[in-house]
């Protein structure tokens, strides 16, 4: 069952989704139009309050598929390899292998081609009839 939740313009998810980490001091508004950006000093308080050692995050194109920042305390991980059909980004996704952190590992992804990309067929999957 798919559920969508429409994101309200506003609140605390609405920061959670479209906050963004930027080399800025403190907090700053965001050209998004929703959420915040936030600097290095924003994450190591908020890590520091809630006992993290990293915060994993998406929902950021990051053309080279995944980015660290602030002293590897913060990784994005872009998982959609040339977003649109049109920005011609690497993909990746992060494997995280123990809790400590020690073995992690990021795999790149380029897109397919377009003339080897099948899209495929739609159909009716007799689920209801």
């Amino acid at each position: 069952m798919l559920i969508v939740i429409q994101i309200s313009h506003e609140g605390t998810f609405c920061d959670l989704v479209w906050s963004d980490p930027e080399d800025i001091s403190g907090w700053a508004v965001s050209p998004r139009g929703a959420g915040y950006l936030f600097g290095n000093s924003v994450t190591q308080e908020f890590m520091h309050l809630n006992n993290l050692k990293l915060i994993c995050r998406a929902h950021q194109l990051v053309h080279e598929g995944i980015k660290y920042m602030f002293d590897q305390r913060l990784v994005t991980v872009w998982s959609a390899p040339n977003y649109c059909y049109r920005c011609g980004n690497i993909a990746s996704i992060l494997i995280i292998k123990d809790a400590n952190l020690e073995g992690k590992e990021a795999k790149l992804f380029q897109a397919v081609p377009d003339n080897e990309r099948v899209i495929p067929q739609r159909i009716t999957t007799p689920y209801f009839l």
